[in-house]
């Protein structure tokens, strides 16, 4: 199992997790649904909606199978499946320059994922300071559709 942990600027209240080789997300995948979802993606590539325009603690899980789930522990919850077929992921705030992100090596492949946030509205008045944060568990797997199993509502 690798458990890796980040400390990414949200800037414009996303960070985004992607294949080496995708061509990443665009402006045109925040759609109703990805803005409900709070998770925009594309085949390679996702963008996870923040709350707060800031630095924001991530954790990386990656295992060989789905980790348990306890849904009381977080405030909003989605499950999906992204292709890695360059066997490297690109970890990096929104507006961080790719070439220098993080990465994280795994097997290529088709991995299901799940983006569990936790604390959303546990933000400053000004909403610079915050207990958010969000973790990414991937497993290798089949693809899958986009499914919110718990829904956080503003």
């Amino acid at each position: 199992m690798t458990n890796v942990k980040f400390d990414l600027f949200a800037d414009y209240f996303q960070f985004y997790i992607q294949d080496e080789q995708s061509d990443g997300i665009d402006g045109d995948s925040w759609t109703d649904i990805a803005c409900n979802a709070r998770l925009a993606l594309e085949a390679n590539a996702f963008a996870v909606s923040t709350a707060r325009n800031m630095e924001v603690p991530v954790k990386i899980v990656v295992s060989n199978t789905a980790p348990d789930l306890d849904l009381s522990l977080w405030d909003h919850v989605v499950e999906f499946s992204i292709g890695v077929p360059s066997g490297r992921l690109v970890v990096a705030g929104c507006t961080d320059y790719f070439p220098d992100a993080e990465r994280l090596s795994l097997d290529s492949g088709c991995y299901e994922a799940r983006v569990l946030s936790a604390n959303l509205d546990k933000l400053s008045d000004d909403g610079l300071v915050g207990d958010d944060h969000y973790r990414v568990e991937l497993w290798k797997g089949n693809a899958t559709p986009l499914k919110v199993l718990k829904q956080h509502l503003v």
